[in-house]
């Protein structure tokens, strides 16, 4: 039977929580990190196989220490050949989540964060695609030539068009890099729409229990359409789901 601390826990209760899964989670990405290391000879689909044993622990120990959960709407939409993530960046959560819901994947990241240790080191192992921010074209340059490779390589893309982490309850601008790559490659964007940062908010100690909702769309052609036109489709769904998802009004 749910009890009332489940429904309702006090602070103390869910700051202890999140120490709890604090304490595990920093320590698991420095493991997880040299595991991989020697993982260098092998193929990035191995590597991901060993990433995704990480991936599954992180999900269940939050849960189990913060009784956060997820439930997600729409798989059905991820098809055999790979295609772009266009999704909404609200958390650390989804960072780790979109990483079990979707097959082997690199991701777009600035290139700042390949100097963050560990994490950044892991991104750079894991051939995430790294851009320099504030490059205008150039960037987006980057972004079409290394994201076509990968593409090609059978491998799908994350992309949060938003460019940065946004708080739950508002909207962020939708950049047109990942649309422009739809463009050029005819590879479609799949929307996703989460409420993740309701539960672990941007810069948050405190994880808060409850069930994200995850919704994923169906694949946007590309075919026809110039990139701006893509962009506003994506985001247009993006954000008709997250008005429907959102709690905090």
């Amino acid at each position: 039977m749910q009890t009332i601390a489940d429904v309702a826990p006090s602070y103390p209760v869910l700051w202890l929580r999140s120490l709890a899964f604090w304490i595990v989670f920093p320590v698991s990405i420095v493991i997880m990190f040299i595991l991989l290391l020697f993982t260098l000879p092998l193929s990035l689909a191995k590597r991901w196989a060993m990433l995704q044993v990480w991936v599954h622990f992180i999900l269940w120990w939050l849960k189990l220490t913060c009784k956060l959960d997820h439930a997600v709407q729409g798989t059905e939409h991820i098809t055999a050949k790979p295609a772009i993530v266009f999704a909404k960046h609200q958390s650390t959560w989804e960072t780790i989540a979109l990483q079990e819901i979707f097959p082997l994947q690199v991701w777009v990241a600035k290139r700042e964060l390949m100097w963050v240790p560990f994490f950044g080191w892991g991104l750079a192992l894991m051939k995430c695609i790294h851009i320099k921010r504030g490059t205008g074209k150039a960037a987006v340059k980057q972004l079409v030539n290394q994201g076509r490779a990968r593409l090609e390589d059978g491998n799908w893309i994350v992309i949060f068009p938003e460019g940065t982490r946004i708080p739950a309850g508002h909207k962020g601008r939708y950049r047109v890099g990942g649309a422009v790559l739809a463009e050029q490659t005819g590879y479609p964007i799949v929307p996703v729409a989460h409420n993740a940062g309701e539960y672990w908010p941007r810069r948050s100690f405190i994880k808060r229990p409850g069930t994200i909702q995850v919704r994923i769309g169906k694949p946007i052609s590309p075919v026809g359409k110039t990139a701006q036109q893509i962009l506003n489709e994506a985001a247009g769904w993006i954000e008709e789901r997250m008005a429907e998802i959102t709690t905090l009004k």
